[in-house]
C-alpha cells in the first residue's frame, strides 16, 4: 500500500472537509459578494469559483474585508476559509474578524478566530451558545493581520453553510401567521406550505 499521498488526493481531501456534511449547504450564491480591494485579475470572482488553484489578492491597507450581503435574511452555521500557508507565506491571514449586521452600517463583531500556518479549510462555527445558527443578512470576513507581518492576502476559497432544514426553521421562527412547530408525519407534512 502507497503510504504517500499524491498533490491530487491532497487536494481532494482538503476540499472533501469543507463538504463532507450533509446536514447543510452551501448558500453562498444566493449573495452578492464584494471585497476592499483586489489587484488586477485576483478579485473577488476567485473566492467563488470553486478550484483552490486560484485566490483573492488583496490590494491596498488593513484590514481588508469580504462583503456578503444576502437579500434577505439567512441563517449561517459554518463559513468555511481555505488558506494554504505553504504556498502563499507572507500573504496567508493570521487573524481574522468575523461580523454580522442587516447592513454595514450595524455590524456586530461575532468571532475573532488566530490562523497558525493554515493548510486546507477553517471552518469557522456561527452557533450561539444554545446551538442555534446566526440569522444575519450582511456578514463581513475581515483579514486584520498576515503571516510574517505581511501587507496583502491571499483567500482560496469561501463558502457559507446552512442548515439543510434552514426554510423550516425560517418560516416557524419568522411569521406570526405560521405555527412555531414542524410537522412530523408525511400526511401532515404536504400541509406545511402554501403551493
Amino acid at each position: 500500500k502507497n503510504m504517500f499521498r499524491t498533490k491530487d488526493q491532497e487536494k481532494k481531501e482538503d476540499d472533501k472537509d469543507c463538504d463532507s456534511n450533509q446536514n447543510r449547504k452551501e448558500i453562498g450564491a444566493m449573495a452578492e459578494w464584494s471585497i476592499s480591494s483586489a489587484k488586477a485579475g485576483f478579485g473577488v470572482a476567485m473566492i467563488r469559483d470553486d478550484c483552490l488553484d486560484s485566490y483573492w489578492q488583496s490590494d491596498g491597507v488593513q484590514p481588508h474585508a469580504i462583503n456578503v450581503s444576502f437579500p434577505c435574511v439567512v441563517l449561517i452555521q459554518e463559513v468555511c476559509i481555505y488558506a494554504d500557508y505553504k504556498l502563499d507565506e507572507s500573504y496567508t491571514p493570521s487573524r481574522i474578524v468575523i461580523k454580522a449586521g442587516t447592513s454595514p452600517g450595524d455590524l456586530q463583531e461575532l468571532k475573532i478566530i488566530n490562523l497558525e500556518q493554515p493548510k486546507g479549510w477553517t471552518t469557522i462555527s456561527m452557533l450561539d451558545v444554545n446551538s442555534s445558527p446566526l440569522r444575519t443578512q450582511w456578514l463581513q470576513i475581515l483579514i486584520v493581520a498576515n503571516h510574517q507581518n505581511g501587507r496583502d492576502t491571499h483567500i482560496r476559497q469561501v463558502k457559507i453553510f446552512s442548515p439543510r432544514s434552514a426554510h423550516e426553521l425560517i418560516l416557524s421562527s419568522s411569521s406570526p401567521f405560521l405555527p412555531p412547530f414542524s410537522f412530523q408525519t408525511v400526511e401532515l407534512s404536504m400541509y406545511s406550505c402554501i403551493r
